[in-house]
């Protein structure tokens, strides 16, 4: 299928209506207004010809917007997930979904799902998908990265330890992104935004405008 990116009246590209399409018809739990904006961000440090990486992949929704715009401009997304469904996707817990269960193991597989969304948009080439623990990818990268989506377990463990294996990676100019930052604990965990406010009050990252939960961070100066 043919693809267009249309910006909107302030020159922020888009999706076309078919990645659209099949972004509002993959599993995932990003809305729409706050794909828009990783899309824009993702084209924002697309720039810097880095590889744009995203922890927590689950079946492939967000990942289908970073694919689009790494086809769009000749980088690559990476991303990380074991495929075994973070805590809040296990049995008895609220996103929970039987369909996701692999019959065979009796625990959840996410990894057909994403592979099918990827094929079913045209983007698998796009995409180098590493299937294992976050902590441990993040042990072995040693390439610098234009932009860095955390969106994995929400556990105070394992989001500090995305922030702690995959924030250095982040390129001067380049983003990192959180999603689901609550300021207010009745909205949602708390854990992303203390990975959040740990990033601010590093002094590396400047903030920049975000839509609804998701936090837009450009690191303006190298590790310390």
């Amino acid at each position: 299928m043919t693809r267009m990116t249309s910006p909107d009246p302030s020159g922020t590209p888009v999706p076309d209506p078919d990645l659209l399409a099949a972004f509002e018809a993959a599993k995932g739990f990003m809305p729409r207004h706050e794909g828009l904006a990783l899309y824009a961000a993702a084209h924002r440090a697309a720039r810097l010809g880095l590889p744009l990486l995203e922890v927590g992949t689950y079946c492939g929704r967000s990942t289908l917007l970073l694919a689009d715009v790494a086809r769009r401009t000749g980088v690559t997304v990476v991303t990380v997930d074991h495929h075994r469904g973070s805590e809040e996707q296990q049995p008895g817990w609220e996103y929970h979904d039987t369909e996701l269960v692999d019959p065979h193991v009796g625990a959840m597989d996410t990894l057909p799902a994403f592979r099918r969304t990827l094929h079913g948009a045209g983007l698998e080439e796009h995409v180098l998908a590493l299937v294992g623990r976050s902590p441990q990818a993040a042990a072995l990268w040693r390439a610098p990265l234009g932009l860095v989506f955390i969106d994995g377990g929400h556990t105070e463990e394992h989001a500090q330890a995305d922030y702690a294996g995959w924030a250095p990676q982040v390129a001067v100019g380049g983003l990192l992104v959180i999603h689901d930052v609550f300021p207010d604990p009745a909205d949602g965990g708390p854990a992303p935004f203390h990975v959040y406010q740990r990033a601010l009050e590093s002094g590396e990252f400047t903030e920049e405008p975000g839509t609804g939960s998701l936090r837009v961070l450009r690191r303006t100066m190298a590790g310390r």
